[in-house]
């Protein structure tokens, strides 16, 4: 399959599943979702949680804080090599202002790094709420228009890759940051 069939397949696929702007529950939900995983939301929930806990929250926060921002560096570093535009539409005007390109998807690939790093740090309720989490918000993305399929599968493949390697590197993470931890 050459390039310009796969995108238009994508691009075919990406509208089918997209949802008319009838402002009905679903919309609600899938709006909802999509903006679940923006990244402010999470920078200041986990930065909160950093100042007011100890011990494993304190922990967990700091890694997934971390992580979040190295993350933030890869997938805006892959947008601008790539430079792919958003799907047209009007729903999700704040992402279309300002960060116009949409793959890979940072919300796919930061709900998937976080459940995997809730995975790995625990405790079991919080990764298996991240675990239902992520895939809600990265197909909301879809639904609502923001993003291909593709940019999803891109995101959910760099998220796994980065979750997976912040869990490999946790000890070094805490040796060269510690006052983080």
């Amino acid at each position: 399959m050459n390039r310009a069939s796969l995108l238009e397949k994508d691009w075919r696929w990406s509208t089918r599943l997209r949802l008319r702007q009838d402002k009905g529950l679903f919309h609600w939900l899938a709006a909802f979702f999509a903006h679940s995983g923006d990244s402010w939301f999470w920078v200041a929930g986990l930065g909160g949680v950093w100042l007011i806990s100890n011990g494993q929250w304190h922990h967990t926060a700091a890694i997934m804080e971390f992580a979040i921002v190295l993350l933030a560096v890869i997938v805006l570093s892959i947008k601008l090599l790539v430079r792919r535009r958003r799907p047209e539409g009007e729903w999700g005007a704040i992402y279309r202002s300002f960060d116009p390109h949409s793959f890979p998807s940072g919300h796919a690939a930061r709900a998937v790094m976080q459940a995997v790093l809730a995975c790995g740090l625990g405790p079991t309720w919080f990764a298996l709420l991240l675990v239902i989490w992520a895939p809600c918000v990265s197909l909301a993305r879809v639904l609502m228009g923001v993003h291909y399929l593709t940019d999803i599968v891109a995101g959910i493949a760099v998220g796994l890759i980065v979750g997976l390697v912040i869990l490999a590197a946790q000890t070094t993470l805490v040796n060269l940051l510690p006052f983080l931890f």
